[in-house]
């Protein structure tokens, strides 16, 4: 086990005397006094309980375990030269790499744009986009996995330490493939939705609880038929196949619907508006190239809003 109190600074003031074999000689590249040279090295002696070096005639020479210390030694500050010599250019340019963490529902919906974005107006950044849960993308945030996570505003207990800027209100869509039964049915009954398998957001998913809340406003209090999964691909596959509702975030279903892939049923989900947003940690200034992504991300952001009220608020 390393001793805690052993610094860079012990091993570099131990190279330089190893090297040059005297204290005065190696104070004078170090730029620091005699005194502090030796008294370094004393400490250095200490932490590792050997003798390192012997005073001869020529000045002072290295001891047996002197020398393998120095072997190891000498292998661990070129490695870490090399490390640092690694990152500088990053360090130069302000860093291109970010590390994004998007809910599934938001990804397909404002990311890609986001994404075009920053790399056309940075053609050096590389981009990590991570999905998942919420609450997964934001202990990941905490743990500085992540740079920035973009989705739905959390709970207050997990928001604990970070901060967020909302981009917008985005509501729950329930849609169906064209043709389906329940679109010849006007007024259109809520509990007709019991007589259909649903797919909805699974109990880890940051919307469940709102569509639970949706079903219950609407007089349904369980789905017996229910698939609960967050992949937007097998939900749109199965829809095809068979008579099935889904329940999602509009932005997931948005270009469906422009298209008439999907058909949204006449059911008032004004109660589900949430916010949309970035959530970034509290005591940070974000990096440049992160900086320019959030910038790049509220544009989008008001294009959205622009687009009418029945999307996005």
């Amino acid at each position: 086990m390393i001793d805690a109190r052993m610094k860079i600074r012990h091993l570099q003031c131990f190279m330089e005397v190893a090297r040059l074999g005297h204290v005065g000689r190696a104070a004078d590249q170090l730029a620091v006094t005699q005194p502090a040279v030796s008294k370094t090295l004393r400490e250095l002696e200490q932490f590792l309980n050997v003798r390192l070096f012997t005073r001869g005639p020529k000045g002072l020479a290295l001891t047996p375990l002197g020398e393998a210390f120095q072997h190891h030694a000498a292998t661990g500050v070129l490695a870490l030269q090399q490390a640092i010599a690694s990152v500088a250019p990053g360090r130069l340019r302000g860093d291109a790499n970010i590390r994004v963490g998007a809910l599934p529902t938001v990804a397909v919906r404002i990311m890609p744009d986001a994404v075009r974005e920053l790399t056309t107006q940075r053609r050096d950044a590389a981009v990590h986009l991570v999905t998942g849960p919420n609450r997964i993308l934001l202990e990941r945030l905490k743990g500085r996995e992540l740079d920035v996570v973009v989705g739905r505003l959390a709970d207050p207990d997990q928001m604990v330490g970070l901060a967020f800027e909302q981009l917008y209100l985005e509501r729950m869509a329930v849609v169906v493939k064209p043709g389906h039964p329940l679109l010849a049915e006007l007024p259109f009954e809520p509990r007709r939705l019991t007589e259909f398998e649903v797919l909805m957001p699974s109990r880890e998913d940051i919307t469940r609880p709102i569509v639970d809340r949706l079903l219950l406003a609407s007089g349904i209090g369980a789905i017996e038929r229910r698939i609960e999964t967050v992949s937007s691909d097998f939900s749109r596959a199965y829809l095809k196949r068979t008579d099935a509702v889904w329940i999602i975030s509009y932005g997931v279903a948005a270009l469906d619907i422009a298209a008439g892939d999907l058909v949204e049923l006449p059911l008032d989900v004004s109660a589900t508006l949430g916010p949309v947003g970035m959530t970034t940690r509290a005591d940070d200034r974000p990096a440049p190239i992160v900086d320019q992504f959030m910038k790049v991300t509220r544009v989008l952001a008001e294009r959205l809003r622009g687009h009418g009220s029945h999307r996005l608020q």
